[in-house]
Parts: C-alpha cells; sequence; structure tokens
C-alpha cells in the first residue's frame, strides 16, 4: 500500500486534471519546474541580475520563473522559436476587409505580460490556448497582419485573434492522457514512492496486486518513470521548440538539460 507521506503531494489524480488542456509550451514548463536543478537556480538568482539572466538562458527562458507555480498561473517567458506564437504587427497596407485586432474579442481568459522584452498576450479557455508577441504601436483597433517563424508574414485573414475557438474536446486525447500520467509518476518517484507505490497510485491497487518482476504493468510503470525523467532534465526544451544544448557546453552542469 502506498504510505500516508505520498498521498497529500501526488496521489490524487484529481489534481492533475488541468495537464489534460495543456499546450506544448505549458507542457515544457511543467517538467522544467520539477528539476530540481533548475528550482536551485531559482533559489539562488531569484533577484534580476547579469547571472539570473544566464542563468534563465541556460533553461531556454528569457527570465527565470517561480517553479512553485504550475502552468495555469505561471509565465514563462521562453526564448524565441516556438511556432505556437503568433506575432502579431500592425498592417501597412491593409486591404478594404482587413482584420482588425480587437483584444476583448479574443475569447478565452486573457493575460497580459512582459517578458523582459516584447508584451505578450496570451489567451485560454478549456482545450485551447492562444499565445501572441505584439509588436511595438500595436493598438486596439487597427489593422493586422500576423507572421510566424516558419513563414512570412501575412493579412489576418485567417487567423486573426478574434477569430471564435472551436469547442472543447470532449474527451483527452491519448497523448494528453500520457503527459497526465507522465507527471504523476514523477511527481510520485522525487517524493521517494518505489514502482509499485507509483503503479497503485495511477491504476489502483487491484490492478498493481499481480505485480512481478516482468509484468506489464511494472514495465509501463518503468517506461512512464523513465519518461518523466528524461522531459524534466532536457527533453522539455523539445516541448518547447527549443534547441538542443551543445555538448560540452556549461561543463559544470552536467547533470542538468
Amino acid at each position: 500500500m502506498v504510505g500516508p507521506h505520498h498521498l497529500a503531494h501526488w496521489y490524487p489524480t484529481a489534481a492533475y486534471l488541468y495537464v489534460l488542456w495543456l499546450d506544448t509550451l505549458a507542457l515544457a514548463w511543467e517538467y522544467l519546474r520539477r528539476n530540481p536543478d533548475y528550482r536551485l537556480d531559482w533559489l539562488r538568482h531569484r533577484r534580476r541580475s547579469q547571472a539570473a539572466q544566464d542563468a534563465a538562458h541556460r533553461w531556454g527562458l528569457r527570465l527565470l520563473e517561480d517553479p512553485g507555480l504550475d502552468a495555469r498561473y505561471a509565465h514563462p517567458a521562453w526564448l524565441p522559436g516556438s511556432d505556437a506564437v503568433v506575432q502579431l504587427h500592425p498592417d501597412a497596407d491593409p486591404p478594404p476587409d482587413a482584420a482588425v485586432f480587437a483584444f476583448w474579442r479574443i475569447p478565452g481568459h486573457k493575460q497580459l505580460l512582459h517578458d523582459g522584452k516584447a508584451l505578450a498576450l496570451i489567451a485560454r479557455r478549456p482545450g485551447h490556448c492562444l499565445r501572441f508577441a505584439l509588436a511595438p504601436g500595436l493598438e486596439d483597433g487597427m489593422a493586422v497582419a500576423y507572421a510566424h517563424r516558419s513563414g512570412a508574414a501575412a493579412p489576418a485573414c485567417s487567423h486573426a485573434p478574434d477569430v471564435a475557438l472551436a469547442d472543447a474536446k470532449p474527451r483527452p486525447s491519448p497523448a494528453a492522457l500520457l503527459e497526465l500520467n507522465t507527471l504523476q509518476a514523477l511527481d510520485a518517484t522525487l517524493a521517494g514512492a518505489s514502482l509499485r507505490e507509483v503503479g497503485e497510485g495511477l491504476y489502483g491497487v487491484d490492478a498493481a496486486a499481480d505485480w512481478y518482476s516482468d509484468g506489464g504493468l511494472r514495465s509501463k510503470v518503468r517506461r512512464l518513470v523513465r519518461r518523466g525523467d528524461a522531459l524534466m532534465r532536457g527533453g522539455y526544451r523539445c516541448l518547447a521548440q527549443l534547441p538542443p544544448l551543445e555538448k560540452g557546453r556549461f561543463e559544470g552542469d552536467a547533470k542538468r538539460p
């Protein structure tokens, strides 16, 4: 049976349900914030300084973010590169039917923040998250053009931020469930739970009744734990569309991502 010292932290699966609706950037944050070395950097460099900025860049961030905040409340400022972020610019030569930037028509809970370099807008709704980088000079009611890093700028006719979002999916995808299980398993092992305790917590005591060395459930749990550790140690960079660190870089931080 799972000991009572584990129950409060990772055992209730309901505490992880928000993970089912996170986009890849938010998932990257969930894995990064669990990294013990990142948490140590936060404690050492939470005040803004050149050392703090250098530490943030090592993790793929512009600024260090509080690892105590989950993806529902944190605003990690990732270094540029993600195709998930749409850049919005004033349209210098708009057609008569040009889309306009209408802040209050953007559906969902909106958050504006400055990431240390530019103004960012995040709009969240169950099952969806839109991320925008706002160019200087863009004002409400202006004709707007959008750009992705993977393509050239274009009028914002089809991707205008005021286009209604689709309805939330009726049930989570297998990929979303995998992330939930992975994060729960990762938290369990970081709290000191054994593989069997992880299996009982995720799948129930009855499911783990036939636990044995080569059993299917044991192998499944082991894969989840290894996957979570790999994503925490550096795999999150792929989720955030960041390049992997060059081999030999930051020699003194060999176990960091």
